[in-house]
């Protein structure tokens, strides 16, 4: 197959994995001699798109208005010159804007577009169906995409996202750390550490973390809830610390807000969890925390449900049900117990089957 100039579209490169995801495949196709562009509003990660050898065109995509459909035009004439054998979108509004440039389009490149989620406004959301092959992240989401919009299950395919495991290693500990971390947090010392990585809102399960919390004993066990709290969730944060307190576990929580060393406390917990009361389109941090080797417990829904079942599936529990949770976490502590097998959701598998599928599309036009 010959080298290939891809598109991809998306609102903003700023901090996040689909912009990060957009970053590392940029890298990886200009390094496997292909032509990379990146069309969006622009970000942090411009720099790296362009200093790595990819091309950034900015437009102010990310805008949810119908002004932002009179980019079309822009955009007809960007594909026009620059003549791509692949447009893949990776975000809705985007997504309506191309529509629009490619109805005018003449000789239109391969259309892809990636479903990142469980988009929750169906109409809207359709536009990223219009395409000629959809990349779902999950089975969980490929599931969604042909019950939602009635699609067969042969334009769509299933490629998981991934991590990247030098990143997320199973390197030991620096002592250094070590006696940085219990001099920030000497309320962990000596204690089996449960970890939540989460931001904080109601649907990624902290309620029931909580009441985890409350039913094992408090002179063994800490929990951490690690992430982000946006200005929006800071009166459900004050309400979760209250129901702490009324649960008698206020000094065995700990909030430690966003985190530069997640691996490393990835690797000090003794348990991490993923607990989202709603299925979760992938289970990131379910990848994350198994790449360092630490043990995951999850309820058994969506993305987290996939992981767990190839790679640790004795961490799956009924969705809800608090006291098995705690079983669970009894039986999953244990030191002597094992880790999981080793992760295969990786982001050069992620890499190499977008590309492989890229190839294979363009063969059978």
């Amino acid at each position: 197959m010959n080298n290939l100039k891809i598109i991809q579209l998306l609102p903003e490169l700023n901090i996040g994995g689909v912009e990060r995801g957009v970053k590392d495949f940029s890298k990886v196709l200009i390094d496997r001699g292909h032509e990379s562009i990146v069309i969006s509003n622009g970000g942090i990660f411009e720099k790296n798109i362009i200093n790595n050898g990819g091309k950034h065109i900015k437009i102010p995509v990310h805008k949810k208005s119908l002004f932002s459909l009179s980019l079309s035009k822009k955009l007809k004439l960007i594909y026009e010159e620059e003549k791509p054998d692949i447009v893949h979108i990776r975000s809705r509004m985007p997504a309506w804007i191309n529509y629009f440039a490619f109805k005018k389009l003449k000789n239109k490149p391969l259309l892809i577009s990636t479903f990142h989620g469980l988009y929750s406004t169906p109409i809207y959301s359709q536009i990223m169906s219009k395409v000629d092959h959809m990349i779902a992240i999950s089975e969980t989401v490929k599931r969604y995409i042909t019950n939602t919009y009635n699609i067969s299950e042969d334009s769509i395919t299933t490629i998981p996202r991934g991590c990247d495991i030098k990143q997320f290693n199973k390197e030991e500990l620096s002592n250094e750390w070590i006696e940085d971390w219990f001099n920030e947090y000497p309320q962990t010392k000596n204690k089996i550490i449960l970890t939540l990585p989460t931001r904080v809102s109601k649907w990624k399960g902290l309620d029931g973390f909580l009441e985890l919390l409350s039913k094992l004993d408090n002179k063994k066990f800490h929990g951490l809830i690690v992430g982000p709290t946006s200005s929006s969730k800071q009166k459900y944060l004050n309400i979760l610390k209250k129901k702490a307190s009324r649960l008698g576990i206020s000094k065995n929580i700990t909030f430690t807000g966003s985190r530069e060393d997640i691996v490393n406390i990835y690797k000090i917990s003794d348990v991490v969890f993923n607990l989202s009361i709603k299925p979760e389109p992938f289970g990131r941090t379910t990848i994350e925390a198994i790449s360092c080797g630490s043990k995951v417990i999850g309820w058994d829904h969506g993305g987290t449900k996939e992981i767990l079942e190839e790679l640790f599936p004795v961490g799956l529990v009924k969705l809800g049900n608090i006291d098995a949770l705690k079983e669970k976490v009894l039986i999953v502590s244990n030191k002597n117990h094992p880790i999981p097998k080793e992760n295969t959701f990786t982001s050069n598998r992620m890499i190499n089957e977008t590309i492989n599928l890229y190839n294979h599309l363009l063969r059978n036009e």
